[in-house]
């Protein structure tokens, strides 16, 4: 699923970010020795201390600026590494709504990883809370298209829409356009953060209440993506939402091989997520990251794109998705979990083997696998990689 290496024009407009938002949102000198610590205390009401945050978190000058120069950046990279392995397709005259948009990242990454898509025009709808972020956002859009234009004019149009939705409850937005592509990124944690994790039923009922949202914002041939922080909640949260979107007739598309049972529901210390390294992000954000006291040497996610209920995965039912890291076992062997129609897989090999399998990908099932053995700790099927 995530390659390698970054395309040369994606890295090289990500490079240059960090200078484009100074350029774009110039931050008075006086001003600069405190942002490594307003970087922190912003991750600190975003993880550990969240009840401390209030719900305009972002209309405060000192944490939107640590947002931008922080957070968007690494969101950006993660966007960036994520999107180019997904099929979304997007046709002239479409409509995308962007649940949770915040300074419009989901928009500015599109820009950058689908070059084809900058000349076609599209219509989007950023949903926010905080207005000030969906106006840094408009902005920053602007100087990053300006930086990487398209051949011809800009023809995307972009519709700012203030607003706070509740997903707990039967939520209705005033944005009722049905969209070819419904996205929500970093945006559902906000919601389950404050449950306890062993409360799956009321976990449950939030993911149905979502699922039923997105679903009647999308056209019926639309695809609905969701991306969330890669922890054991999320991985519970995503499973359930599978399960509610399937309900409604539209298939896991992405990371799902397959539309059976999940293997990876969140429990045991093993759920659906994916990590890569970041060598690639600019050196800038990683001074910045070390500043702060938060360096970043890999970033993981969980997510899913729904699909409609015509489009079918069944081209990938033989195949197993690498779904964990690399993890010693017994007579120098080394494996990875992976998730497959049959259930739950391990995969091993020689180290060297295992450990350059990029997380995500696709192996194919071959007449390696075990349908018989099981392995004795995780009662995953059992798969020699060679």
């Amino acid at each position: 699923m995530f390659t390698d290496k970054l395309p040369t024009e994606t890295r090289g407009i990500l490079n240059s970010i960090p200078a484009l938002i100074d350029r774009t949102f110039p931050l008075p000198g006086r001003f600069r020795s405190a942002l490594p610590s307003n970087v922190a205390e912003l991750s600190r009401l975003l993880t550990g201390a969240r009840g401390e945050r209030s719900l305009s978190y972002l209309s405060r000058p000192n944490f939107l600026s640590a947002y931008l120069r922080y957070f968007l950046p690494w969101n950006l990279y993660r966007l960036c590494r994520l999107l180019p392995s997904l099929d979304i397709p997007l046709r002239a005259g479409d409509t995308i709504i962007d649940l949770g948009s915040g300074p419009l990242t989901l928009v500015s990454a599109l820009w950058i990883t689908r070059p084809q898509l900058r000349d076609i025009p599209l219509e989007f709808y950023c949903v926010d809370r905080c207005g000030p972020a969906l106006e840094a956002g408009k902005k920053f859009f602007a100087a990053i298209s300006t930086a990487a234009p398209a051949v011809g004019s800009n023809l995307w149009k972009i519709n700012l829409a203030r607003e706070d939705i509740d997903f707990r409850t039967q939520a209705k937005s005033r944005v009722g356009a049905d969209a070819a592509l419904v996205c929500a990124v970093n945006l559902f944690n906000e919601v389950y953060e404050n449950l306890p994790h062993n409360n799956s039923e009321a976990l449950r009922r939030m993911a149905a209440n979502i699922a039923r949202y997105t679903h009647s914002q999308a056209a019926a041939d639309a695809s609905i993506l969701t991306v969330e922080p890669g922890i054991p909640q999320s991985g519970c949260f995503i499973n359930f939402l599978r399960s509610a979107f399937m309900e409604l007739g539209r298939p896991p598309v992405s990371p799902c091989p397959h539309s059976e049972t999940c293997p990876l529901p969140g429990a045991k210390k093993r759920w659906c997520h994916f990590a890569f390294e970041t060598g690639e992000a600019p050196k800038d954000l990683h001074r910045l990251s070390a500043a702060a006291g938060i360096p970043k040497e890999r970033l993981v996610l969980s997510f899913l794109l729904a699909g409609p209920a015509a489009k079918t995965i069944m081209e990938n039912e033989r195949e197993v998705r690498v779904v964990s890291d690399a993890f010693p076992l017994p007579n120098n062997r080394f494996g990875r979990y992976g998730c497959s129609a049959a259930g739950l897989v391990l995969l091993t090999g020689e180290k060297n083997r295992i450990e350059k399998i990029i997380s995500g990908s696709l192996i194919p099932e071959s007449s390696t696998i075990n349908m018989e053995a099981r392995d004795e700790k995780s009662g995953a099927l059992l798969m020699e990689v060679k």
